[in-house]
């Protein structure tokens, strides 16, 4: 989820869709537009992490460019907020009129997204990383569900790794979409600022150049000579959002937020100008991770302008950003009121009622949201929630919104849906050991599959609590729990009390234990349980089951097409970014040992620099 001009959309856990409307950014499969893969108190972890990877917050993209950080503050926010920064910092960029002419045009785009694939360009030195990856996400992803591994260093991601960002700005053909997009150029100017209006030009003209530092000084000093002047303290403002920008300077950008602000309460301001300046103010506020203060500043946007439904639209993000989903859906409710067939708040508000689990109730508002074609909702989270809700009530069309999914760039394939790629990788739903290439990995598994069996079922009789009901919301029915061991390549060093031979052979073995996008978990199943149809959140990562305790029959796993069961002391290995579905009919549990490892086709620096998920 995302503000209104930019709303963006594993056996054993992190379904894509669980990245995620809110977030936390990313990528595209082989050659496709895709780039893809949270809730109020008392409402499931799921649902807290879906609005976050949808809506995908700034913060990912303040990590990425601005050296915030304390990393240590941010991770404690995040959880204040339940984020699975994991997505969250995925995040989402504005659309919006970055050059304050009031529309977007080339200039705006410059500063702005380099095309339509989401890759952000900015301006910095020319040996700084320019392609940002942005989900959560975000999500931050994602908006937003577990914990962000992450250095002191800042790293962009690689090239090919890209995410899709909403058509907001879409050509088409189609005369009433034309008509929606048109917009009438704002008026900045009071009568005062016309008769300087040379002078302001002559300042915004350096901004736009590019001459940071020298256009600072002008609206200083303009700003100084006319400090009543709205158009140049909103210059100011500029200015030191682009400096922020160019200088990855947190100090800064919190300097402009506040200068922003200024404006807004200066006498005779033009309304266009204030509406661009607080929903401006609000992105900054966002892209710092401020939450709250950019829900305050969307409060006084719709207190300022009742009747505009794009802002209420915003608010109606704003509170999802902070898990405040009841409040979200009554302004979505406030929307359809004033304006019935607004497709941005049916997509959102059918998000919400999906994430109450009112899943038949949820179709209606998905499906005629994106068929309105509304800036914000031709957007790969909403095929994917729409499909996987008709999925959930038996509906056959769920595959048809799949394809129309993958015909728009969304999804790599019909049953290849993850949201978080990279380009390029390949993707086949089942692998050998021999294709990953991981050989000493799963024959030390296998050759130790005993001890690893042992140990979980130790955990298990000893310290039940330690296995936690699976809270994705992927289960139709039954009982299934997990003991996760290492968690986006970070050590449970508590839970590797419990599992400690198991942890210790774990540790030669990086491309798991560092994998940053998956988890080492056991996995306990009980009869009479059947997991939904779901992908996982990416496709930078392998997912290997190891069988450990295996009822004879009513156990098996489907992956696209192909339906296989686990055998004691062997390793199966998918590929979950396809879909797949789980079933224990079963007269006993079942328990395996998943190990996640990155795709072997991701390079050394590819799996540096990646988000965790």
């Amino acid at each position: 989820m995302a503000p209104r001009k930019n709303s963006k959309g594993g056996g054993g856990g992190s379904s894509s869709g669980s990245s995620s409307p809110a977030a936390r950014r990313e990528l595209k499969h082989g050659g496709h537009k895709n780039g893809r893969k949270g809730g109020p108190s008392g409402s499931s972890f799921f649902t807290w992490f879906i609005v976050i990877a949808l809506l995908g917050v700034w913060t990912s993209v303040a990590v990425i460019w601005f050296d915030l950080i304390d990393y240590e503050d941010v991770l404690a926010k995040a959880k204040d907020f339940r984020y699975n920064l994991s997505e969250v910092l995925q995040g989402k960029l504005g659309v919006y009129d970055a050059d304050g002419d009031g529309d977007f045009d080339v200039e705006d785009a410059k500063i702005l997204l380099e095309g339509p694939s989401g890759k952000t360009k900015r301006n910095t030195k020319a040996k700084e990383p320019q392609n940002i990856e942005d989900e959560v996400k975000e999500k931050i992803q994602f908006l937003l569900h577990e914990t962000v591994h992450t250095d002191h260093e800042v790293h962009a991601p690689p090239e090919e790794e890209q995410e899709v960002l909403p058509e907001a700005n879409k050509k088409t053909n189609d005369p009433d979409q034309k008509e929606k997009v048109k917009k009438k150029k704002p008026k900045l100017l009071n009568n005062f600022d016309k008769t300087i209006k040379a002078e302001l030009d002559a300042a915004e003209k350096l901004r736009k150049r590019g001459n940071i530092e020298e256009a600072v000084h002008a609206f200083e000093k303009l700003v100084h000579k006319y400090p009543h002047s709205p158009r140049a303290r909103y210059g100011k403002a500029q200015c030191e959002d682009d400096l922020a920008e160019k200088r990855r300077s947190n100090e800064l950008l919190q300097g402009a937020i506040e200068t922003y602000q200024e404006v807004a309460s200066l006498p005779d301001v033009p309304t266009d100008l204030v509406k661009l300046t607080l929903k401006r103010r609000s992105d900054r506020q966002q892209f710092l991770g401020h939450m709250k203060g950019s829900l305050m500043t969307l409060q006084r946007l719709v207190q300022l302008f009742p009747n505009d439904t794009s802002l209420k639209n915003d608010l109606g993000v704003g509170y999802l950003l902070i898990g405040d989903n009841n409040n979200a859906k009554k302004v979505y409710e406030e929307v359809l009121n004033m304006t019935p067939n607004d497709g941005f708040a049916k997509v959102h508000y059918g998000f919400i009622l999906k994430a109450q689990n009112k899943i038949a109730a949820s179709i209606p508002f998905l499906k005629e949201g994106i068929e309105s074609g509304d800036p914000g909702t031709d957007d790969g989270r909403f095929y994917f929630h729409l499909g996987d809700a008709m999925q959930r009530v038996g509906d056959k069309e769920a595959y048809k919104w799949y394809e129309l999914g993958h015909k728009r760039g969304h999804f790599a394939s019909v049953w290849q849906r993850s949201l978080y790629n990279v380009k390029g990788l390949k993707a086949q739903p089942w692998w050998t050991a021999q294709e990953t290439g991981y050989t000493d990995l799963v024959k030390s598994l296998e050759r130790n599959w005993k001890v690893i069996r042992d140990e979980g079922l130790a955990v298990m009789d000893k310290a039940r609590g330690l296995f936690l009901p699976e809270d994705e919301n992927l289960r139709e029915k039954g009982d299934w729990s997990q003991f996760t061991l290492w968690q986006q390549g970070r050590k449970n060093e508590n839970a590797c009390k419990g599992a400690p031979k198991t942890c210790a052979f774990l540790e030669k073995f990086p491309e798991t234990t560092g994998c940053r996008r998956g988890q080492i978990k056991y996995s306990v199943m009980h009869p009479g349980t059947h997991v939904w149809p779901h992908t996982g959140p990416t496709n930078c990562r392998l997912r290997m089951h190891l069988g450990l305790v295996i009822p004879k029959e009513g156990c098996k796993i489907r992956c696209a097409r192909e339906t296989k069961t686990w055998e004691e002391g062997q390793v199966l290995i998918f590929d979950d970014s396809f879909e797949h579905e789980v079933w224990q009919d079963a007269s006993s549990f079942r328990l395996i040992f998943i190990v996640d490892v990155w795709h072997p086709e991701l390079t050394p620096q590819q799996r540096h620099s990646l988000p965790a998920i």
